[in-house]
């Protein structure tokens, strides 16, 4: 059988420091065959590293070879176009979070998905880890915690230094410093630390609850004269009514030996749910005769991006797979911290823009 044709679009510090080296794993049934970076000299050292048969400057050139799967890990302002090029083209996508800047980009996403038979798979890594999948199935299972009432989400991880242009962060491959405009610059990153982090938490919480948001009140502040904001506080109303918090710091590099500290608690009409990664925690509470609270081991937690990677894979060879963070929940967490950044500027609640666009059963 012949291999699946790999291209890459943008291999940063993360592409090369991570789904490079997951996709290696696989190179029994994948072919190397185009790496994308602007860099010329360091694009030169990275096809070498990884034995790509050809490597470009030019984005384009990687969606001319029509290869089978594509990573997309550029800066998220070029998502959408380049994405959806990649659709267009045959191949099934692994997209670097955030998906994108524009909500509206989004959604045309997930309706490209159907319309070209090709997957987007977003590189939300926690929704593959199984302390996620147990809760997911704790959440979706004889009833889980009924209607959501409540949702708080808070996040802090070591961002400061990277976020305020002093450092890299923690995992950053050491020959390719983290660039500026992927993550500090706001008109290329579109925000700070909502961009950079939260939206790995809204990942999680949005894809065990399935809500979407409507309103959002938001304050942001941006300290060491940061050109993006390191700390966020969000209050979020939800389409089913739910409500809830949503926060977000930019702790200092080595602080809990750089483990994310990643809270969720979901509270509903039949009981509540909370996972602790940074603590290893799972519990789901119904009633004292129904009080789970699963044994886990202290890596539980811990963040890889492993499991996007392999869904990759899998959809690319035919075979079965569970897909734990699609197109649409991408655009759902997109269109809330598009509001937020919104909020932040007019001093304002406000309304998620894209309402008009019907989601379906988002569970």
């Amino acid at each position: 059988m012949a291999k699946l044709r790999l291209g890459v679009i943008g291999a940063g510090s993360w592409t090369v420091s991570s789904h490079l080296p997951n996709l290696e794993r696989w190179r029994d049934v994948v072919e190397f065959t185009i790496v994308n970076r602007r860099n010329s000299e360091l694009l030169e050292k990275i096809k070498k590293k990884f034995d790509f048969r050809m490597a470009t400057t030019s984005w384009e050139d990687v969606i001319a070879e029509r290869c089978d799967i594509v990573v997309v890990g550029s800066p998220v302002g070029k998502h959408h176009v380049q994405t959806k090029a990649a659709l267009e083209a045959g191949s099934h996508v692994l997209c670097e979070k955030p998906f994108t800047i524009d909500p509206a980009d989004s959604w045309d996403l997930v309706g490209a998905v159907p319309r070209t038979g090709r997957e987007v798979i977003i590189a939300y890594g926690w929704n593959y880890r199984p302390m996620i999948v147990q809760a997911h199935q704790l959440m979706h299972e004889d009833g889980g915690i009924g209607e959501i009432e409540q949702l708080t989400i808070h996040m802090a991880s070591a961002t400061r230094e990277l976020l305020s242009e002093t450092g890299a962060y923690p995992d950053a491959d050491p020959e390719l410093i983290p660039e500026a405009e992927t993550w500090s610059r706001p008109e290329t990153s579109g925000g700070g630390y909502g961009q950079a982090q939260l939206t790995h938490a809204l990942g999680v919480a949005l894809w065990l609850t399935g809500l979407r948001g409507r309103s959002v009140f938001a304050f942001m502040s941006a300290p060491l004269q940061a050109k993006v904001e390191l700390h966020d506080a969000m209050s979020v109303r939800y389409t089913n009514g739910a409500i809830g918090t949503l926060g977000g710091g930019s702790c200092y590099r080595g602080a809990g030996k750089n483990r994310h500290q990643v809270y969720v608690r979901a509270i509903g009409s039949r009981g509540q749910l909370m996972i602790d990664l940074e603590r290893n925690v799972l519990w789901r509470y119904r009633s004292p005769n129904d009080d789970v609270n699963v044994p886990l081991d202290q890596d539980a937690g811990l963040y890889d991006c492993r499991g996007p990677v392999d869904a990759l894979v899998l959809a690319g060879l035919g075979r079965p797979y569970s897909n734990n963070s699609p197109a649409d929940l991408g655009a759902r967490t997109v269109e809330i911290l598009d509001a937020a950044y919104r909020s932040a500027r007019s001093g304002q609640v406000e309304q998620v823009s894209t309402l008009s666009v019907i989601t379906g059963d988002a569970k």
